[in-house]
């Protein structure tokens, strides 16, 4: 049986798009009630719909700053002090500083990995500086900002890119997989999209925990080619279903590797996929610093009071390659490349509204750069004449306790090392790059 309640109407189901007429859902009668179970309203004509917004027309991003750095009209600034603008500039000017001098030191093949931040600057810093310093962050590969701005120092940034002894990883992952309990950023995995419904599961535990439900969020980062993946679709499904303050932010920064975002989806990008979750979702233009750290403030306060999910969508753009593996001008124009740099540079942006406020100027700038620079390389200098950990460490913490297959293949290796280790002039040089020089493993 249907019962019987005054329905206000949305937009959704009055308006819909079909062959390019709006087409009225109005029921003739205000009183035709609701289906058993749901809030759903009841229509006597048929209507399909294809648009969250109700009328057919694109979900808005979200802007404080224009172009040139000059708040658009009716837009509320955000209110930061002189020193808090400052930092946030220098970590966004640090990440091209580093992206550039790693990248370069793959191409001498004294690293096997790296992957850049280019163009996607603010939308890193931007969430970072929204976040708790003890949210849990589960990232994908382009967030190290987060870890920077958290207080990460550059000589750890380098120890885990060199896997030398100083990585708290122990050189066991490749390149730019970050990791620190320290810091509240959780080790990045290579398979695409593990960590969403990972972060889902956090965010439960933490709502579970008396003394962080109210302070602390799972803040998962992806790109919109992740989003592609099931784990998605699994991650906001926990997420919603058992509410938990997971915070959703989707970088789209136009391309999963080699493929555009228009070849991934059909429909309004990522932001048309909240709702349907009945998650709090919000699109924001992530070449503006201030917007990104407003919207997702807004979305960690929501998440938070609410107990439940929110989607930050980030709309961006991959500048730099998708990593050292990878060239992005088999698939894309140098000239469209060239033209976001200089049209729609987040770090630009951000600078003309320092210095429209007089908090910045030309000869800060060259000494920042420079400063940065010698600061990276100091780091990289010493990183590379630092060792590898100890050759035991190969086997150590793969269990709580050694087992007997791990404990066999151990003592194989001390087998092979005592008797080729020093005749065989490629073991005897590869073992020098270890701390213990191999050692240990016959102690």
């Amino acid at each position: 049986m249907l019962r019987s309640l005054s329905v206000k109407y949305s937009p959704l189901l009055k308006r819909i798009r079909s062959g390019g007429r709006a087409l009225s859902t109005q029921p003739t009668s205000s009183s035709l009630g609701c289906l058993p179970t749901t809030d759903s309203p009841v229509v006597s004509k048929l209507a399909f719909f294809n648009s969250v917004t109700g009328d057919g027309s694109k979900i808005p991003s979200y802007r404080v700053l224009d172009g040139l750095g000059i708040p658009i009209e009716g837009a509320e600034v955000p209110e930061i002090s002189e020193q808090f603008a400052r930092r946030l500039y220098e970590n966004m000017q640090l990440l091209p500083t580093l992206d550039n001098i790693l990248y370069n030191v793959q191409r001498q093949g004294k690293i096997s990995f790296y992957m850049t931040s280019h163009g996607e600057e603010a939308a890193v810093i931007g969430s970072a500086a929204a976040l708790a310093d003890d949210d849990e962050v589960l990232a994908q590969y382009r967030e190290v900002g987060v870890l920077l701005w958290r207080g990460f120092t550059l000589d750890r940034v380098m120890a885990q890119c060199f896997g030398n002894h100083e990585d708290s990883g122990k050189g066991r992952q490749m390149p730019v997989h970050f990791g620190s309990k320290q810091h509240h950023f959780h080790t990045i995995s290579s398979p695409l999209a593990t960590q969403l419904p990972q972060a889902a599961g956090v965010g439960y535990a933490l709502k579970r925990d008396a003394e962080r439900r109210s302070k602390n969020v799972a803040c998962v980062f992806f790109g919109e080619g992740a989003a592609s993946e099931g784990d998605f679709h699994a991650g906001m499904l926990l997420a919603s279903t058992l509410p938990s303050p997971t915070l959703f932010l989707a970088r789209n920064n136009g391309f999963a590797i080699s493929t555009p975002s228009s070849q991934q989806f059909y429909g309004d990008s990522l932001s048309a996929r909240g709702p349907g979750y009945g998650v709090d979702t919000v699109r924001v233009d992530g070449n503006d610093v201030l917007a990104v750290m407003s919207a997702v403030k807004e979305g960690r306060r929501r998440c938070l009071e609410g107990g439940r999910a929110v989607l930050v969508e980030i709309m961006t753009y991959r500048v730099g390659h998708h990593s050292t593996s990878d060239d992005s001008f088999a698939y894309r124009g140098r000239q469209e490349v060239e033209d976001r740099k200089k049209i729609d540079n987040p770090i630009t942006r951000f600078r003309l509204f320092m210095e429209s406020r007089g908090w910045w100027n030309k000869t800060e700038e060259e000494e920042l750069k420079s400063r940065l620079k010698q600061d990276v390389l100091t780091a990289f200098k010493r990183a590379e004449t630092l060792k590898k950990p100890d050759l035991t460490e190969l086997f150590s913490d793969v269990y709580a306790e050694e087992s007997w297959n791990i404990r066999e293949q151990r003592e194989e290796l001390a087998g092979l090392l005592e008797k080729y280790g020093q005749v065989w002039e490629p073991w005897r040089n590869e073992l020098k790059i270890f701390r213990d020089e191999g050692k240990k493993l016959s102690d």
